[in-house]
């Protein structure tokens, strides 16, 4: 059970503290409620941009980095579809060093064309390196442009086209950020050896002037119940073809979002897992087969990836996936298989949260869903699926109609797409 108490300032700024008396060193998460979901669809790649800016000096403090460094800390972010994450991990006796740089950016970025100019060229070489001229860097572009036709995930974090940032004016830049990095808008975790009563005086002092801005309601059209299978092969210099099949699950607080969970560890945990067993060790098909989930807050993807080896068509490898997948469909899991899998959940679950900087980044992303109390939760919620459970829920959503297919083909094996 994580021990935390919580209070939120007047601004709305919500605290969590989670006191560790076991660490000499404080982790400090801040998670804001903007991710590339809350773009417009024709200024994408503005929460990633973000996550740059905000090392790039605030109003107080032109360099982020050095005063933090002469602190003994360190820090890093992170961007999603749904989150923006920024953490620091330092030693407690410094804490307050990063109350005043965290609140200092909340309170303003040094916004000037200058940094604006500097991180849009990081940002965009970072999209030609990773996106456009790596091997398989475009999967998701053309994976989530498949399955989503309307809801906002239907682009990558770093954004839908390079020209987005490109063309990224100043004046654009600022209006995203008084509108969404706003202490209302935002989840501060203090974890460590710290007392409530130290992180409420810190928290006033250095985050209470702050104003609040209005609260950002997330008015997003939900994605259409697909219909109809899709389908998309594309042909690319690259070593071996790649099978994608996706299928919709439920968003991040339903109840079948475990069952989800629990069905990609079933196919695809391990070297005893199904698909691993059957396509790789016996079948001999692929190189590697993987089984994930986005992890979405709203409706996100489960996903099955095949590096088919050389010999192998794609024809005979999505055939291959297709029957591993009706098998889960069609026929109930043995209790013994489901209480593997629990079980490695839990260890999983409790091995993560061993470390100090993931309880708190853990607390401030349930907090941000709507409770940090639902951290302690998650056990019970995987115990409470059944066989029957996973069944039902195979079969309803693991459907050849809800199925979208992307096959990524090596134009070195001769198939054309």
């Amino acid at each position: 059970m994580i021990q935390f108490q919580k209070f939120v300032l007047s601004n709305g700024l919500r605290v969590i503290v989670h006191p560790d008396f076991t660490t000499p060193m404080v982790a400090f998460n801040i998670i804001y409620d903007v991710g590339a979901r809350d773009e417009h669809p024709d200024q994408t790649g503005f929460a990633h941009l973000f996550e740059h800016l905000m090392f790039g000096g605030s109003v107080h403090i032109p360099d982020y980095d050095e005063p933090l460094q002469m602190a003994g800390g360190e820090n890093n972010a992170y961007t999603t579809n749904d989150i923006t994450n920024y953490y620091i991990q330092l030693p407690a006796a410094n804490i307050e060093t990063a109350f005043w740089l965290e609140s200092d950016r909340m309170l303003s970025l040094a916004f000037g064309q200058k940094s604006l100019d500097v991180q849009r060229k990081v940002v965009c070489e970072e999209f030609k390196e990773h996106y456009i001229n790596k091997p398989y860097g475009d999967t998701w572009k053309y994976l989530r442009e498949l399955c989503y036709t309307t809801h906002p995930y239907r682009w990558m974090t770093i954004g839908k086209d390079l020209s987005h940032i490109e063309n990224a004016q100043l004046e654009d830049v600022k209006a995203f950020f008084f509108k969404h990095y706003r202490p209302c808008n935002a989840v501060l975790c203090v974890a460590g050896p710290v007392e409530l009563e130290q992180i409420k005086q810190l928290s006033e002092k250095w985050f209470g002037p702050i104003e609040s801005g209005e609260a950002y309601i997330r008015n997003i059209a939900p994605e259409p119940v697909q219909q109809s299978a899709r389908r998309l092969s594309v042909t690319k210099d690259v070593p071996v073809s790649v099978i994608f099949k996706a299928w919709h699950i439920a968003p991040r607080l339903h109840a079948d979002y475990y069952k989800a969970d629990i069905i990609t560890e079933v196919l695809s945990g391990g070297q005893s897992s199904r698909l691993h067993q059957k396509l790789v060790k016996e079948l001999q098909l692929f190189s590697q087969i993987d089984c994930y989930h986005t992890g979405s807050v709203e409706n996100g993807l489960l996903v099955i990836e095949g590096k088919l080896l050389p010999h192998v068509s794609p024809e005979v490898g999505e055939e291959a996936i297709n029957q591993e997948v009706l098998n889960i469909c069609t026929d109930r899991i043995s209790e013994a298989e489901l209480e593997k899998v629990q079980n490695k959940i839990e260890s999983m679950i409790s091995f993560e949260d061993l470390g100090l900087l993931s309880r708190a980044n853990n607390l401030a992303f349930y907090e941000l869903l709507g409770d940090a109390q639902m951290m302690n939760q998650e056990y019970e919620k995987y115990h409470a699926v059944s066989c029957d459970d996973i069944l039902e829920y195979a079969a309803k959503t693991l459907t050849a109609d809800q199925c979208n297919t992307l096959l990524y083909l090596s134009a070195q094996s001769g198939v054309e797409a």
